[in-house]
């Protein structure tokens, strides 16, 4: 059979045009993502100003920012603990230009909470790099009567006073280490939810709540300031930095712990050579003797990781806190 030119280009030519449109698509992608980045990175940051997420992101992003050879902008989203900004992120374009400092109360936590999540933190972001490990503290203001954890309990014990606690947010670290507490004494005392280490400790400043489960970035600088008073550290071990305040184990609960740690995350299908090139660029910054430093002021231990470690660290958390908030028994956010 002998086929004409024009049914040859009548039939093919939108074949080849195709192709070459696939082709070209391709290419512009792979040369997108090897000159990747060449525009400003957005750090999306799931609390407030001034709180323990924004101060570590802060102390971060000079050198990320050198690394990468771009200007890294971060970006505020407070609200339901660290989930607006979750739910923000796993929509945001896959281009690596838009990405979160994370918390364990939004990847490990907030899902086993009364109500859950929207998204699921093991399936619908990138991992990039574990990004800082550290303690919660208990303080209290140092014109308190609370001197230690014993007082703070018998308060918590005593039917005529009325405890608060506060926490950066519902599902945080903070928060659930209230909770283990309240569960291991005995004693009662009211959650008080706030979008950020920030706004909790402005309160608890002006004598509006009695007690806060801070971080080290938010507490840390007052304490040292004489603004507050340590009471207990939740971590297994003693912080470097605040060697003289025991821990809560140590004060007659063994066992009891509440670690925190943040980690940097992408949006869903992100291209796995701008992945890589991210995680250079944030584990070659928590690495620089620099950023350490600027890290230790507030007891933040710097903490780089492969993709595939967090992916780790992010299911074995998951597993844990599923059992904690399980146990504890939580009816409520």
């Amino acid at each position: 059979m002998v086929w004409s030119r024009a049914f040859l280009l009548r039939v093919f030519f939108p074949s080849l045009i195709l192709i070459g449109i696939v082709f070209g698509v391709l290419g512009q992608c792979a040369q997108a993502q090897g000159n990747f980045p060449n525009k400003p990175i957005r750090l999306i940051v799931g609390f407030a100003p001034g709180g323990g997420a924004d101060s570590a992101a802060r102390l971060i992003v000079p050198k990320l920012a050198e690394k990468l050879g771009q200007s890294v902008v971060i970006d505020n989203r407070p609200g339901a603990g660290g989930n607006l900004a979750s739910e923000i992120l796993a929509k945001s374009d896959p281009d690596g230009y838009t990405i979160m400092l994370t918390t364990v109360g939004s990847m490990a936590i907030n899902p086993h909470m009364p109500g859950g999540t929207s998204f699921n933190p093991l399936l619908d972001f990138s991992m990039i790099s574990q990004g800082v490990n550290f303690s919660n503290i208990l303080v209290v203001r140092t014109e308190s009567n609370i001197k230690s954890l014993q007082d703070y309990v018998a308060l918590g014990k005593d039917k005529n006073a009325f405890v608060t606690f506060g926490s950066s947010g519902n599902g945080s670290t903070g928060h659930l280490a209230g909770e283990l507490l309240k569960a291991r004494t005995g004693m009662s005392a009211q959650h008080i939810n706030y979008k950020g280490g920030g706004p909790a400790m402005t309160d608890l400043l002006g004598g509006n709540i009695t007690a806060i489960f801070a971080s080290t970035p938010t507490a840390v600088p007052m304490i040292n300031g004489g603004k507050l008073r340590a009471i207990a550290v939740t971590s297994p071990k003693r912080i470097p930095g605040l060697s003289n305040v025991p821990t809560v184990a140590e004060q007659g609960y063994p066992g009891y712990q509440a670690l925190n740690w943040y980690a940097f995350i992408a949006p869903p299908k992100v291209p796995l050579a701008v992945i890589d090139k991210l995680n250079q660029a944030i584990t070659a910054t928590l690495k620089d003797p620099g950023t350490i430093d600027r890290l230790h002021t507030v007891d933040l231990e710097a903490a780089p990781s492969t993709p595939q470690e967090l992916a780790s660290i992010v299911k074995s958390e998951n597993e844990m806190w599923g059992r904690i908030i399980k146990n504890i028994n939580l009816t409520e956010r």
